[in-house]
């Protein structure tokens, strides 16, 4: 991994204490060079289960966008990040397999599209098998910080 994507990853990983992504136990695992592609995991057990055994679609969701604002972040053309919010507007989802037992999530973001305000995101939420569980759309805004 070359040193600048290492550092971003070192970064996203910093940002996140004291967050619900922090609650949720989610790490930034993967960043490619170009930029375009960011990884996360976070694990599976039964506090993220609903009340008849499988995974809340909620915490897929939140891994979901947690990934897809991540890489809009990343991919601000503005070097002072700190100036600007990135939001999400929309996002949807389609829960394709459940799970019902502990082991962990993995969520690869790409972005499509990195306009000046808006970002246009795609991701693939899979298991430790490949296994697609949950394919999300994600639209981002990118707004000045008051």
């Amino acid at each position: 991994m070359e040193k600048k994507t290492k550092k971003l990853l070192n970064e996203l990983n910093n940002l996140k204490k004291n967050t619900l992504i922090n609650m949720m136990q989610i790490q930034f695992i993967f960043l490619s060079i170009q930029l375009d592609i960011l990884i996360a995991k976070m694990p599976v057990n039964h506090k993220i289960f609903q009340p008849f055994g499988y995974i809340h679609g909620g915490a897929t969701i939140i891994l979901a966008e947690s990934v897809g604002s991540s890489i809009s972040f990343i991919n601000i053309k503005n070097e002072n990040k700190e100036d600007l919010n990135v939001f999400s507007i929309e996002i949807s989802a389609n829960h394709i397999r459940s799970i019902k037992k502990k082991g962990i999530l993995f969520a690869k973001a790409k972005i499509f599209h990195k306009g000046n305000t808006l970002h246009f995101i795609q991701v693939n939420v899979y298991d430790e098998k490949k296994n697609i569980i949950s394919f999300c759309k994600l639209t981002n805004i990118i707004i000045p910080k008051k």
